[in-house]
């Protein structure tokens, strides 16, 4: 049913036995290599495992139920294959979800940056309100909320925000925000009631560990600065902004979210080392732009993708064409039924190409 997880399995007991292997427990680097490939397949091995073994079982038990002379026998194995073909369908939509990810990129944490685009003061009290929505569905999943840079503005919007996500499928949830936002409401300056439009943009960075992008500490210039609350006020009178340049890309990160310089330092470490890997993983999706032709989310940020529409209680993913007219409730944090709507799209067209053996889950 799922070729690509068949070969994955396949792999999986070949690692499992390589590390059974004397001379790969003896090789450091090679048995690193190896258990770390073995882990990233767990993920969706597993459940595949589970499955199939379900799977056996059913048609074990529907083979018993022919050959039951004993009603009562019978209606007990009826009742028994029920709740293990509602185990085997809830396996099968964890693994086709699964599927829309590659395992060596299910990553568990993120880092989303939200900027004001055009509208002024308006713009950045949207990139707020995108703020507030999201964090409101992470806090909704259990799932940790950072917040690692800001520039604020007096009305209490943002400039620019940026802020780690960290749970269980987070990346799987969030991936499809990337890309522009555009809201159509009346600003609470607006004294004749004219309809605005403003913009903003949404970027989600997969966070990466350290053994994943590694950088040399001699190409990185470190410098500080004296940090500021929104709007420029409740000054900070020390130097514990921290900003970080990477000198061989001219990449820069910098944090003042904090009053302490080293915890500044290590918020830019990561927002340096998660920028990096995603100018190198943008180019790995250059290469697979022809086979993700159909499916959505370039994860370009210049990509209009969804208008939030305020005299309509309208929001419109122009992605999927899907209108939903609940704007006050998604704002809310309520983003079940939206998230669903892209994963389901995607899922779609990706199983496809799966079962007709063509391309590769991107």
């Amino acid at each position: 049913m799922w070729p690509k997880l068949e070969e994955s399995l396949k792999r999986y007991q070949e690692l499992e036995r390589q590390m059974m292997d004397p001379a790969v427990i003896g090789d450091g680097p090679q048995y690193t290599k190896v258990v770390k490939e073995h882990g990233a397949l767990t993920k969706s091995v597993k459940p595949y495992v589970d499955y199939k073994h379900i799977a056996q079982e059913i048609e074990g038990m529907k083979a018993a139920i022919g050959k039951e002379a004993d009603e009562e026998m019978r209606q007990y194995i009826e009742e028994e294959l029920k709740v293990l073909e509602s185990k085997q369908q809830a396996l099968k939509s964890k693994i086709e979800d699964m599927l829309l990810v590659d395992p060596a990129e299910d990553y568990d944490s993120i880092i989303m940056e939200i900027r004001a685009g055009t509208g002024g003061d308006e713009a950045a009290l949207f990139a707020g309100d995108l703020f507030n929505m999201y964090r409101k569905y992470a806090e909704d999943q259990g799932w940790k909320i950072e917040i690692l840079d800001f520039n604020g503005t007096d009305l209490g919007g943002f400039k620019e925000i940026s802020f780690s996500v960290t749970g269980d499928g987070v990346y799987r949830h969030f991936r499809y925000e990337s890309g522009g936002h555009r809201v159509q409401r009346v600003p609470k300056t607006e004294t004749q009631g004219r309809i605005h439009t403003s913009a903003a943009t949404v970027a989600v960075l997969p966070e990466p560990s350290e053994i994943q992008i590694e950088i040399k500490p001699e190409d990185v210039r470190i410098d500080t600065f004296t940090s500021g609350g929104p709007g420029g006020q409740h000054q900070n009178k020390t130097q514990s902004g921290v900003r970080l340049t990477h000198l061989p890309t001219g990449t820069v990160a910098e944090s003042r979210s904090e009053r302490s310089q080293h915890k500044n330092k290590d918020i830019c470490w990561r927002m340096l080392r998660t920028r990096i890997y995603e100018a190198l993983a943008e180019k790995e999706r250059a290469k697979r732009a022809a086979e993700r032709r159909n499916l959505i989310g370039s994860g370009d940020r210049s990509e209009r993708i969804r208008t939030y529409n305020f005299p309509q209680n309208r929001v419109t993913d122009h992605r999927i064409n899907l209108n939903l007219y609940q704007l006050d409730s998604i704002l809310a944090g309520n983003m079940n039924e939206l998230l669903r709507a892209l994963m389901e799209y995607d899922k779609k067209q990706q199983l496809e190409q799966l079962t007709s053996g063509q391309g590769k889950v991107a």
